[in-house]
């Protein structure tokens, strides 16, 4: 399902044309914009770019894996450091101008202590990832250099300095947009905003399922990028995509950042939209937000022992087996992880046994079958169902994301 099918553009220019008084106008476009925003129908390609949304978690410290950590649809991606950073999402401060406009939290990078510098493998940088359908289907003319999408976002660097970040089209001959923030002041707010036109060479490919659902787009901030990944290369304006010359050379002036153990680095209000400017953020209430959000990932959390998570089939005296559906429907068929699989029993009648592997089978953007693997013990061939065993809180994770 495209998040753009009618843009809200589209419906504030149509009530924009027709004979109302100008106040009139204004309570027509204020009243139709959150409806059709309920109804998956967004200006907003960024999906969580105000940050509120955070299924896994709202800290994580010394993060060794690549990917989604705390922030929904916001990736840290490294390779090369000496130390790991830590992911968060923080509290936007009160009386700064992000929090007048709404923004209530960030998403912030801690810096590891880079003994070494910067070297020319390093890089350490924030990605986001747009379905293909949705740029497809944004109203955008994007093969056109007339026609244009507009980024914006809001950043606070703890240390004085320029940053890059490109946008990557995937599909066909891959292109690469590069920009830069210009120079930050320490600790202070600072919006960018970048008009990004289209290009003859741009392709979103929607022919198949698989091509429609797949990432059409990535948003990067570059924290820091070696000159393995870096180059000679034109900001502003579209390129070929090359891993080795993604950005021009971080070089002494742009790697303060890196250099400094603990240095702190914020992103929110993540905006891109059809159109030469950039206006005002659509803040989406937090149910729609995460509805959205859940097309990617869901946790399902688990807080009260002893109850009943699902009903099922005992298929063998070590096998349980419960159809299991999710929240809504998530972009393809997830992959599966469990808080602790012994922390589960399955049970039918008197007997109980605790189990040693959950996994799924059969999955589906539904819903898959749930399968828990026991010591032996249990009536086979009859009903059953799984059971926390522990007070600790768990969870079962279900991840489709780009």
């Amino acid at each position: 399902m495209a998040l753009n099918t009618v843009s809200s553009d589209r419906l504030s220019t149509n009530v924009k044309n027709t004979n109302f008084t100008a106040a009139e106008k204004q309570d027509l476009t204020d009243d139709i914009l959150p409806l059709a925003t309920q109804f998956g129908q967004s200006k907003n390609l960024i999906i969580n770019g105000a940050m509120n949304v955070a299924q896994r978690a709202t800290s994580e410290t010394g993060l060794a894996a690549n990917g989604y950590s705390t922030v929904d649809r916001f990736a840290m991606y490294q390779s090369g450091t000496d130390a790991y950073p830590s992911t968060a999402q923080a509290d936007v401060a009160s009386g700064t101008t992000p929090y007048t406009n709404g923004f209530r939290k960030s998403f912030k990078i801690t810096n590891g202590n880079q003994t070494s510098g910067g070297q020319a493998a390093d890089q350490l940088y924030i990605s986001h990832k747009i379905e293909a359908q949705n740029m497809a289907t944004s109203g955008w003319n994007y093969t056109s250099t007339s026609s244009n999408v507009t980024l914006s976002f809001w950043v606070k660097s703890s240390v004085a300095q320029n940053f890059y970040g490109y946008l990557k089209v995937n599909d066909g001959t891959t292109q690469n947009y590069p920009f830069e923030t210009g120079s930050l002041t320490a600790n202070t707010w600072t919006k960018i905003t970048k008009t990004i036109p289209g290009n003859s060479n741009l392709q979103f490919d929607t022919d198949t399922e698989t091509n429609r659902v797949a990432a059409g787009v990535e948003f990067v901030v570059g924290l820091f990028f070696g000159t393995d990944h870096t180059g000679t290369i034109t900001l502003n304006q579209w390129g070929a995509w090359s891993s080795t010359n993604r950005l021009p050379d971080y070089g002494t002036a742009n790697d303060d950042w890196y250099e400094t153990n603990g240095a702190t680095f914020e992103l929110t209000g993540v905006q891109l939209e059809v159109g030469n400017v950039a206006t005002d953020f659509e803040h989406r209430s937090f149910d729609v937000e995460r509805d959205l959000c859940r097309r990617y990932f869901q946790r399902f959390n688990f807080t009260a022992a002893n109850t009943c998570l699902g009903s099922g089939y005992i298929e063998s005296s070590t096998e349980f087996r419960t159809p299991f559906q999710f929240f809504k429907e998530m972009r393809d068929a997830p992959t599966f992880a469990v808080s602790s699989a012994s922390a589960f029993d399955a049970a039918n009648g008197n007997q109980s046994r605790t189990a040693s592997n959950i996994v799924i089978s059969n999955a589906t953007a539904m819903g898959c079958i749930l399968i828990a693997t026991t010591g032996s013990g249990l009536n086979t061939s009859t009903n059953g169902g799984i059971f926390r065993n522990t007070s600790a809180p768990q969870h079962f994770d279900f991840s489709s994301e780009l």
